[in-house]
């Protein structure tokens, strides 16, 4: 299962590069890929998307619940029920794709998401888009890093943007969608998590917030990777899905899915 990014207020699955990106998944991982849209900003403020996150991972369920000979489930889409190992479910995404990968994974792991008889496996985080009331260095002074040949392609303002047209009215950046380890949300100790990949830039200014979130859920004991792709900026899959960047990252998406010694890795 794959939710795109947007900051949750642009984009949709069939937009060409997430497509593109989906497809390049689905061929070189190799994976059934379903990519699923979901409610965007100012319309639809949060938490509207990750409610539509976790519908999509029900409708999954309800899949496998048909092909397994559940009572009462009701299938639609044979080829998925035949195609797709429900045993094995892998929730990605990117930037605010990303960010709905942790929370339906908080939902799951708390017993909030009934998922059964599906299986996740595991969640793959690409420059997961968070935010909080105090800026990180690099929030702060969103300058290019030395090295850089652009300017770039996300920032500061485009993040503030972002959060204040999905966020809901008079919310702070501590928001429990926004802020995992705020005031306000739900906490983690006690929640199972499966298997975390998590993937960071380099070059996104969100890149420092990105490892003190992973190193949190570590000092937890949440079993968590840490991969970063230093000259990569933030949300380069779907900017490029055809890029270096998206190559260096699809060679370590197979490795946490089937393991080192996989025959599918390339």
């Amino acid at each position: 299962m794959y939710f795109h990014s947007g900051g949750f207020c642009l984009g949709t699955f069939s937009q060409p590069n997430f497509h593109s990106g989906c497809l390049r998944l689905a061929s070189e991982l190799p994976a059934v890929v379903v990519s699923a849209d979901y409610r965007l900003g100012p319309e639809h403020r949060l938490p509207a998307a990750i409610d539509d996150a976790a519908a999509a991972l029900s409708w999954l369920r309800d899949q496998h619940a048909t092909a397994v000979g559940v009572a009462g489930a009701h299938h639609h889409h044979r080829w998925l029920a035949e195609s797709a190992d429900f045993t094995r479910v892998f929730v990605a995404g990117e930037s605010s794709g990303a960010n709905m990968s942790h929370h339906v994974a908080v939902r799951h792991g708390s017993g909030e998401l009934p998922l059964a008889p599906l299986r996740v496996a595991g969640h793959v985080l690409l420059t997961p888009f968070f935010s909080g009331v105090h800026r990180t260095a690099a929030e702060a002074s969103p300058s290019p890093p030395p090295a850089a040949v652009s300017p770039p392609s996300f920032t500061t303002e485009m993040a503030d943007t972002m959060w204040r047209l999905s966020l809901p009215v008079g919310a702070t950046r501590d928001h429990p969608v926004t802020n995992p380890f705020g005031p306000g949300s739900p906490a983690l100790g006690a929640v199972a998590f499966p298997r975390v990949l998590v993937v960071s830039a380099g070059r996104d200014i969100l890149h420092e917030r990105v490892l003190r979130y992973a190193a949190r859920l570590q000092e937890m004991e949440k079993p968590v990777e840490v991969v970063v792709l230093e000259e990569q900026e933030h949300a380069f899959f779907s900017r490029q899905p055809w890029s270096h960047g998206t190559s260096e990252m699809i060679r370590v998406v197979p490795r946490f899915v089937y393991g080192e010694n996989c025959a599918e890795c390339k």
